[in-house]
């Protein structure tokens, strides 16, 4: 079974990422194609990037980045649920991306975002991370607007157009998961 992690990009106090990543977490595990886990950074109190070593040794040394490592080595690919902060993704989850190499090759990612124009900013941004991690970004990405996807700025409230893109989007991650996986066998 394809297994994806639905990685919540936000550990700020108040944050809307976790209706958000429950919401993702919900439409996806109504699927039977797929097992979905949601990965709470908060779960992972990683530090400011503190390995004596690149990631792509793979040398890990710290506790808590081999377990980092471990959570994100068990999924064939990825939903992140990232914030947008200044124009570009939080920076806990650019900590989180950072920590490892490996782990996230050949896997397949999409992209739910949310701010003020959806984060569009911090998907692309996303998408330039990824590319480097060698991380497969699918096409759809579901954006969400704080003025017309939620009440009051922190109520999700998402319509139906946006559960269509959801699933497009999940369509698209479990598609690429699989067909990348031959890539992840031979390394």
């Amino acid at each position: 079974m394809t297994r994806i992690g639905i990685i919540l990009g936000s550990t700020r106090p108040g944050r809307n990422g976790e209706q958000v990543a429950h919401w993702v977490l919900e439409h996806a595990s109504r699927r039977t194609d797929a097992a979905f886990e949601l990965v709470d950074l908060l779960d992972y109190p990683l530090p400011h990037l503190d390995e004596p070593m690149p990631p792509t040794y793979g040398q890990y040394q710290n506790e808590h980045t081999k377990a980092w490592a471990a959570k994100i080595g068990s999924y064939d690919g990825f939903v992140m649920v990232t914030p947008e902060y200044n124009h570009s993704t939080s920076g806990v989850l650019k900590n989180a991306i950072d920590y490892l190499f490996a782990e996230w090759n050949h896997k397949a990612f999409g992209i739910v975002s949310y701010g003020s124009v959806g984060g569009a900013r911090a998907a692309e941004h996303l998408r330039l991370i990824g590319g480097e991690l060698k991380l497969a970004a699918v096409r759809t990405n579901v954006a969400l607007s704080l003025f017309t996807d939620f009440r009051d700025f922190s109520k999700l409230a998402a319509g139906d157009h946006q559960v269509a893109a959801l699933t497009t989007m999940l369509d698209e991650v479990i598609s690429w998961s699989r067909a990348l996986a031959p890539l992840r066998q031979a390394a």
